[in-house]
């Protein structure tokens, strides 16, 4: 499975759906929705040739469990996940879908506690939030080597380069505006 890489668009809000299968960038993210929903909102960005990652812990409807995963992969069938919990990463990993270890970064003891989870759990990716942290992000891979994902708060184009520019490999981000962006590396 491959990490996703450049602007990742975020869908939040339903009205978002069509505008990010229009893009040009190879994955989404869906954010929130309903477990009905779901398998639909899938099979369609698959038939629109995106890559699907879906965020386990704000599926309304879906149990973050061994009978939730199983679930979510014969049924909805998406490329990954995205969750804060270790269960669900390890979950993930042993069914061989791409695994996003989401870390909220409060202060210095949620970096490290984030940081043992991660090597506890060994995630494919992690994604760092806020992503207004470039620093952080550098220090995150430096301990990790693990590819890093930025997102949360980050609303201009300036801001997604500094998140590239310090080591994200994507920019994960709900802000329409920003998913036609054209990341520079370096």
């Amino acid at each position: 499975m491959d990490v996703p890489s450049g602007i990742l668009p975020a869908i939040r809000k339903m009205k978002d759906f069509d505008k990010a299968l229009e893009t040009d960038q190879d994955s989404i993210v869906i954010l929130e929705s309903r477990l009905a929903q779901l398998k639909s909102l899938v099979a369609y960005a698959k038939r629109a040739n995106k890559q699907v990652l879906v965020h386990f812990d704000l599926i309304q409807g879906l149990k973050s469990d061994e009978y939730g995963m199983e679930f979510l992969i014969r049924e909805v069938k998406p490329d990954g996940i995205l969750s804060t919990r270790g269960n669900i990463i390890q979950l993930a990993k042993k069914h061989k879908l791409l695994a996003i270890q989401r870390m909220f970064l409060l202060d210095s003891l949620a970096l490290d506690q984030n940081l043992k989870l991660i090597n506890r759990f060994q995630p494919d990716c992690i994604e760092v939030l806020p992503g207004l942290m470039p620093s952080v992000i550098q220090q995150v891979y430096e301990q990790t080597k693990l590819p890093v994902i930025a997102g949360g708060l980050i609303t201009t184009k300036e801001e997604v380069q500094a998140a590239c520019d310090a080591g994200a490999v994507a920019v994960s981000t709900s802000k329409t505006s920003l998913w036609s962006v054209n990341v520079k590396r370096l």
